[in-house]
């Protein structure tokens, strides 16, 4: 299953290049160092093509007529032998085992020796978390794997209960929230933080609808000195630091030292003009491009809304003008990502897994599923306030709120990969794409057709319902 060898790495601007490898028996601070390099790099490896999840669902179309995977997950034409699933299924069982590995190497060291010894821990086990997590949302019941094995051990493992994986997965962060540090200074910035486990800890209790327990460990993290932005356009402007008062964490990309992203070239629409605009060379990728439905939800006097959807851009002369309204290319983009690059591929822009807003509108839910809706609507207001639009009335019920909320996680979060995840957890994934084509089997995605062939036992390891 995935279970790859070795640590090697880099994280911007953290530690140079690994030289350890699981050959070798970690003994200093820096082996353990490297070691942790070598997860984070997983990390941007698997966060480059994450995006593509959204494609399926209702906010995200891929609008170029290319005939890809992208294609298919938006038209639901996808198999079990999709790219896409092998890829993200091995990435996240590797870092699985480089957690795993650094957490039983590290656990008889001294820590007179290596003195961060409680934090490396917490790191991996935050690794762990986060790569179980997006597993389990994404395939239902998966191996449970919190030890180093052999790959004749990996061939006789199960697919675990949905259930059980997410205790680990609660334990993990859990343990990780206490013992991982509240911030980073210097080259350290970017590395996981106490409230970055405890934000994404209240991510997995909204999803597995424990609501008590999501609005205690959010209300946590309101009392972290986290704080919203004042312009909302300012976390899309890639001239300042990315790690401002909102910044939880990031996938981390930094541009000319070959450590950049894709997106900015992934969300490009084909048309010259925007390209020379934002300063952009090389190929646009044509993709994750804006529903019609996701511009209907926004007011004209939403602040968020012309960064986060368009169908044009403004000339020189302030002449409006639509994007290929009769070529091949894409009709809408987002320009969340788009900004000058010094090549393609080479992006600055980092991916923000959870940033403070988020923990807001997830606290509101909480808040508001917990019979608390007047006091949900003060952290769903402190968002709208920010775009520029009317508070929910006080008189709002608890019903409506609900629905308001959800609509808030797509005007403010949209393009950022919270969509499909968000229409799953709350079981209207089929309401919301049933009519563009996804059937019921799809509230699950297929087993990778390869994992199921190497392992060659339904008894254990079968495909899930309506994939085979």
């Amino acid at each position: 299953m995935a279970l790859f060898a070795g640590c090697s790495g880099n994280f911007i601007d953290l530690t140079p290049p690994s030289t350890a490898t699981v050959a070798n028996v970690y003994k200093t601070d820096k082996d353990f160092q490297d070691a942790l390099v070598g997860c984070y790099n997983q990390l941007r490896s698997q966060y480059g093509a994450f995006w593509q999840w959204d494609l399926a669902s209702d906010d995200a179309r891929h609008q170029w007529a290319t005939l890809d995977v992208r294609r298919n997950l938006d038209e639901y034409t996808y198999l079990n032998n999709e790219g896409i699933f092998s890829s993200r299924w091995n990435g996240y069982y590797t870092l699985i085992y480089r957690a795993n590995y650094i957490i039983e190497a590290i656990e008889n060291i001294d820590e007179a020796v290596v003195p961060q010894k409680q934090a490396y821990i917490g790191e991996a086990k935050f690794m762990r978390g986060m790569a179980h997590f997006h597993l389990v949302r994404a395939f239902g019941d998966v191996p449970l794997i919190t030890k180093v094995i052999l790959d004749e051990e990996a061939l006789r493992m199960g697919r675990d209960p949905v259930n059980t994986v997410y205790e680990q997965i609660i334990s993990d962060l859990k343990d990780a929230g206490e013992v991982l540090p509240s911030s980073y200074t210097g080259r350290d910035v970017g590395r996981a933080t106490k409230g970055a486990a405890k934000s994404i800890l209240g991510s997995v209790y909204l999803t597995h609808k424990n609501f008590p327990e999501a609005e205690a460990v959010l209300k946590e993290v309101t009392t972290m000195g986290y704080n919203l932005l004042d312009d909302f356009n300012d976390l899309w402007n890639y001239s300042k630091d990315e790690h401002h008062s909102e910044y939880i964490f990031d996938i981390e990309y930094e541009s000319d030292i070959q450590l950049g992203a894709g997106f900015t070239n992934d969300f490009l629409p084909q048309q010259a003009e925007i390209a020379q605009l934002y300063g952009i060379p090389g190929a646009a990728g044509n993709s994750y491009n804006p529903s019609d439905e996701l511009f209907d939800i926004f007011e004209d006097t939403d602040l968020r809304k012309d960064v986060t959807v368009a169908k044009g851009w403004t000339d020189a002369e302030g002449v409006y003008h639509l994007i290929n309204p009769s070529g091949q290319g894409a009709k809408t983009y987002t320009k969340k990502y788009l900004t000058s690059i010094p090549r393609s591929g080479d992006s600055p822009c980092n991916w923000k897994v959870i940033r403070y807003a988020d923990v807001l509108l997830m606290l509101a839910e909480a808040l508001n599923e917990n019979d608390k809706t007047a006091e949900a609507l003060t952290y769903v207001n402190r968002v709208r306030k920010r775009a520029g639009v009317n508070s929910y009335p006080e008189d709002i019920s608890k019903d409506n709120l609900r629905e308001e909320i959800y609509d808030e996680r797509r005007r403010e979060l949209s393009f950022e990969g919270h969509r499909i995840w968000d229409l799953f957890r709350t079981g209207r994934i089929l309401q919301a794409c049933g009519p563009l084509g996804m059937q019921p089997h799809m509230v699950l995605f297929p087993i990778p057709l390869a994992q199921i062939q190497v392992m060659n036992n339904p008894a254990i390891f079968p495909q899930n319902p309506g994939w085979d």
